[in-house]
């Protein structure tokens, strides 16, 4: 177990290498990849399924204790990101399978990688997992409809088909897993620690079918939808933090909230993408799985060496105890 456990904090550390590594020989042998996109979505619901192991009580303690920033973040969330993504799609003029898929990253709900992120800029962690559980577990119905408004002149956007398809892919996998941790406590506590490193294998597992499927979009296509990703993910981090200062949160909150908004959960789009909008959809969500991998940790390093000076009554708020900090690490 020890070595396993090694194994998953070099994964968990190298993960967007890992994903650069894996895209380009997906990239450069893709027969070898094509025959996995049959299994995206089994592969989400395993990175799902983990999720519900590591989910805890105090994960949404803060809605009830503290419900100001988790109601701000969880709004610029669903705002900022399918808003910026609507509006970059139309100034690159980006092809319409396209310009949908890039809309489809932005409406999906944050990714699990930020509460790492999170920590490790020194912000406020607690917010950070309640904010990624809240918005997964609202994705079902604000991500089919957020599409709709905002990706329907592209392409049709089947609402319904999407809601029962991230049920199926999210919330059933959640459920199970918090019913196998309940069931089998002890087992699920000592294998907590390997659980990022079958989640970082089903990431890139995912995103070298998807560069193997579209090797010939990606040659035509790949620095346009690149630029596109940058743009919608330095938006994120931006306005996310700026939306948090003008509502007058501390800055342990914006960066969190800056972090929480930039990061979306890339895996979740590729899988809706492949099953409801097509193959070249899935790219600016295959491209952000490794942006945001990226990204992400240079502006964590950024602020990580800026520690924040809180009032004493801010720390309280924020304080992490070792079992959250346990599941960050």
């Amino acid at each position: 177990m020890k070595v396993l456990e090694s194994i998953s904090n070099l994964a968990g550390k190298y993960f967007a290498l890992l994903v650069i590594v894996v895209g380009v020989i997906a990239f450069l042998v893709p027969e070898t990849f094509l025959p996995i996109k049959d299994y995206i979505t089994i592969l989400l619901g395993v990175v799902m399924f983990g999720m519900g192991l590591t989910l805890k009580a105090v994960d949404f303690k803060l809605i009830a204790t503290y419900p100001k920033p988790v109601i701000i973040g969880v709004i610029a969330q669903f705002v900022i990101m399918p808003l910026t993504a609507f509006v970059i799609a139309y100034v690159l003029n980006l092809p319409g399978e396209l310009a949908a898929g890039l809309v489809l990253l932005g409406s999906v709900p944050g990714g699990t990688a930020s509460n790492v992120m999170v920590y490790l800029a020194k912000g406020n962690v607690p917010l950070s997992i309640t904010m990624t559980s809240f918005s997964t577990l609202l994705a079902p119905l604000l991500t089919p409809a957020l599409l709709l408004l905002f990706a329907g002149q592209w392409m049709p956007v089947n609402a319904v088909e999407m809601f029962m398809s991230i049920v199926q892919v999210i919330i059933f996998p959640i459920v199970l897993g918090l019913i196998v941790k309940k069931l089998f406590p002890v087992a699920v506590e000592k294998s907590t620690n390997v659980v990022p490193l079958i989640s970082v294998l089903a990431i890139i597992t995912i995103v070298s079918a998807v560069v193997a499927g579209n090797v010939n979009n990606i040659a035509s296509a790949g620095l346009l939808v690149f630029l596109g990703v940058f743009l919608h993910n330095g938006a994120g981090l931006l306005l996310g933090y700026y939306a948090a200062k003008l509502l007058g949160l501390s800055e342990l909150d914006r960066r969190a909230i800056s972090i929480e908004v930039g990061m979306q959960n890339s895996g979740l789009g590729v899988a809706l993408a492949g099953a409801h909008l097509g193959p070249l959809a899935a790219l600016p969500s295959a491209l952000g799985a490794v942006w945001h991998n990226i990204s992400g940790p240079i502006l964590a390093t950024y602020w990580s060496k800026r520690p924040v000076k809180e009032d004493v009554k801010e720390n309280v708020v924020v304080s992490i105890d070792s079992t959250t900090k346990a599941q960050v690490e």
